[in-house]
């Protein structure tokens, strides 16, 4: 099935969600961070946007995420919202920004919904759930992240997967338990075997997005640069590229050095006033 341009798609809400975790109905999530990336997002099918602290990465070279700041998440969030305003978009809460001070916290929290989030995203459990749960009676909607915390990388010895010995996977089991009964609407797991997902969205009551998690979590997640295979340096084996995006701009940027090179472009009759 193909989506007309023109149609407007409904933004899903947090109660859909739920409903798609009832239905067994899988749940598409791609992180962005521009207008013009978000505005194709807008016209798809995918169903929400995750404005990611990656965007640190992707977006300005950083080696890890601790580089994002609440105003470059803001400006990401900002620049999503106006291209995709048919979308469910999450917001990522950066490093520290809702470890200092509850009212620090709130601050962060404020400043991304009213640049157009419809939620937020932290990462991890301990320390964070009387954070989460004031969050939501604040009206705000929280999305969790386990496994693999990216801001939490030094902590954790580099990029790896989690969860894989068993003291390891029961404590990611109890710790998504306390997020949902904590408020959160969903959960994202990254990096985390497979079977073990499994295990935790058939217990909880709410979504599980995956990203290197298996097929079994109530939905996905991949970043839109690296699905379009924009990246040639990154390959992890959780990632799909569904385009083979590098090589197709390249030779755009190639064919067009050559026209301007052999004055082919522009043409007199056809770009030219």
């Amino acid at each position: 099935m193909t989506t007309s341009p023109n149609k407007k798609i409904r933004a899903l809400t947090i109660h859909d969600f739920q409903s798609r975790k009832g239905e067994g109905s899988k749940l598409s999530m791609v992180t962005c961070y521009d207008y013009c990336s978000a505005s194709i997002l807008n016209e798809s099918q995918v169903d929400c946007i995750l404005v990611g602290d990656s965007g640190s990465m992707v977006m300005q070279g950083c080696a890890t995420t601790l580089g994002a700041t609440v105003p470059m998440l803001v400006q990401f969030t900002q620049a999503v919202a106006n291209g995709a305003p048919h979308k469910f978009i999450v917001s990522d809460l950066p490093f520290c920004s809702y470890r200092k001070s509850r009212a620090r916290t709130m601050d962060a929290v404020e400043a991304l919904m009213r640049a157009g989030a419809q939620a937020v995203k932290l990462e991890g459990a301990a320390g964070n759930l009387k954070t989460v749960r004031h969050v939501v009676d604040s009206g705000v909607p929280v999305m969790g992240h386990l496994g693999l915390t990216p801001q939490a990388i030094h902590s954790l010895g580099g990029f790896k997967v989690q969860g894989r010995a068993p003291e390891a996977a029961s404590r990611l089991l109890r710790e998504a338990q306390d997020l949902a009964e904590a408020g959160c609407f969903a959960l994202v797991l990254e990096c985390v075997p497979a079977d073990l997902a499994q295990v935790i969205t058939e217990r909880l009551s709410i979504p599980t997005i995956g990203i290197g998690a298996g097929p079994h979590t109530s939905g996905q997640v991949l970043v839109w640069h690296d699905l379009l295979g924009l990246s040639q340096s990154f390959r992890p084996k959780f990632l799909k590229t569904f385009l083979n995006g590098f090589d197709l701009v390249r030779e755009a940027l190639n064919a067009f050095d050559n026209e301007v090179k052999k004055v082919t472009y522009p043409d007199l009759k056809e770009h030219c006033y």
